[in-house]
């Protein structure tokens, strides 16, 4: 299975002036655990995390003084819509990371996440009655 066939097309772009308060409600309004940060100025394509926003809240910052550019990773490794779900799943071990922003020819046309490719190598489970999980 391939990076596009995983992916969420739900791409959501702040800019690097977004608080982390605005960028937070954004991400859960579109269920999202990861934003594109694009910088007009320096053409440039970074991402902010769930992660980064709760390890600013837990150093004690204020998420409506601090800003999506003072948080963003913008040493990005981006995955190809045509990568297997291995090579994301070996590029995020690598990295440490639990997102990709997706290219193609330059543009973000998605995001794929741990969780996205963890869904694709688990078939659903039966539904029988109540939800069953192993034991």
């Amino acid at each position: 299975m391939l990076v596009r066939d995983a992916m969420s097309t739900v791409v959501l772009t702040i800019g690097p002036s977004h608080t982390l308060r605005q960028a937070a409600r954004l991400m859960a309004a579109r269920r999202v655990g990861a934003a594109v940060v694009l910088d007009p100025d320096t053409c440039g394509l970074g991402i902010l995390t769930e992660r980064d926003i709760l390890n600013s809240l837990g150093a004690g910052q204020n998420p409506d003084h601090e800003t999506a550019n003072a948080h963003t990773t913008t040493d990005v490794v981006f995955a190809a819509p045509g990568w297997t779900l291995d090579d994301a799943a070996r590029a995020m071990t690598h990295g440490g990371f639990r997102h990709l922003i997706v290219l193609d020819e330059r543009e973000p046309v998605g995001v794929v996440s741990v969780r996205d490719i963890i869904r694709c190598w688990t078939p659903a489970p039966e539904r029988t009655g109540a939800a069953a999980l192993p034991v």
